[in-house]
C-alpha cells in the first residue's frame, strides 16, 4: 500500500508539510537582522499603522488586580511586544516567542533600550506545540507570522489552549486586496518591485519572492475566519486595513 504525504504550499511550489517549517525559518534566517526594514518594502512603511492599529484594539489595561499576560507569536523583533508594553505603561507582560532564535536574538537586544525592558521574556516555540500551560495567558497577538505556520489549525487550537477563558485573539496578516485599481497596482509592485528591491537591501531576492507568494497562497478573510471559528473561540470579527492589503481578526475564547 502506498504511503501519502501531507503537501502544501512554500511560495509556487508544492512542498511536503513536514518540510515548510525548515525552509521558513531558512527565510527568516536570512533577513532575521532586517526583518522591519522588510516590512517596509512589503507594505510602503503602513505596517506600522496596522501594528498601532492591532494594539489599540487590544487596548491592554494598564493598572489591575491581577497580572496581565500577552503570548506574542512569531514575533521576534519585539515590534508588537514594545508597543503593548507602552500601551500599558508597564503593566503588561509580554512572552514573546517565536520559532526562529534569530529573530528572538534581534528582539532580546532591543529590549534592552526599551522602557519597560523588566516585563518581557523571549521563548523559542513553535507554534503548533507551545510549551505553556493551559489557560496562561490574557492576550494571543500574532503579525503577518499566521500565514507562515504548516498546519494553521493546530496554531489556532494552541491559540485557544493557552488562553484564559475571556481571553482575547488577534492576528493581523496581509489579505486579499479588493479594490480593483489597487489590486492591479499591488500586483505589479508585489511582482516587479518587492524582490529586486529586497535583493539590493539584503542581497537575496529569493525571500522576498516566497513572502509574496505566501501572501496570495493565503486563505481569505472569510474562509480564516471560519478557521478560527473552528478552533472553538467566539465573536470571530474581521477588518479591512488600507483596501484590504491587510485585515485585523479578532476573537474571543468564552
Amino acid at each position: 500500500m502506498s504511503q501519502t504525504h501531507e503537501t502544501t504550499h512554500f511560495g509556487t511550489a508544492t512542498v511536503p508539510l513536514a518540510d515548510k517549517q525548515g525552509m521558513v525559518n531558512e527565510v527568516f534566517f536570512k533577513v532575521a537582522e532586517r526583518y522591519d526594514l522588510m516590512n517596509d518594502l512589503m507594505s510602503g512603511g503602513v505596517h506600522r499603522v496596522w501594528k498601532d492599529t492591532m494594539v489599540a484594539r487590544l487596548a491592554p489595561p494598564r493598572t489591575g488586580s491581577r497580572p496581565y499576560r500577552v503570548l506574542d507569536m512569531a514575533g521576534g523583533t519585539g515590534d508588537i511586544a514594545m508597543r503593548i508594553l507602552d500601551a500599558s505603561h508597564g503593566y503588561a507582560h509580554v512572552t514573546v516567542s517565536d520559532i526562529n532564535a534569530d529573530m528572538l536574538a534581534v528582539g532580546a537586544e532591543r529590549a534592552k533600550s526599551w522602557r519597560y525592558p523588566a516585563q518581557v521574556e523571549f521563548v523559542e516555540a513553535n507554534a503548533e506545540e507551545l510549551p505553556f500551560a493551559d489557560a496562561s495567558f490574557d492576550a494571543y497577538t500574532i503579525a503577518f507570522g499566521i500565514r507562515n505556520v504548516p498546519r494553521i489549525e493546530k496554531a489556532l487550537a494552541e491559540a485557544h489552549r493557552v488562553l484564559k477563558r475571556g481571553g482575547r485573539l488577534l492576528v493581523l496578516e496581509f489579505s486579499k486586496v479588493d479594490v480593483p485599481v489597487l489590486e492591479k497596482v499591488y500586483d505589479l509592485f508585489s511582482d516587479v518591485v518587492i524582490p529586486p528591491m529586497g535583493k539590493m537591501v539584503t542581497g537575496d531576492a529569493a525571500p522576498y519572492r516566497y513572502l509574496v507568494d505566501s501572501i496570495r497562497n493565503f486563505p481569505d478573510p472569510e474562509a480564516f475566519s471560519a478557521m478560527i471559528a473552528a478552533a472553538g473561540f467566539k465573536r470571530v470579527t474581521h477588518d479591512a486595513l488600507s483596501g484590504n492589503i491587510a485585515a485585523l481578526h479578532g476573537a474571543w475564547k468564552l
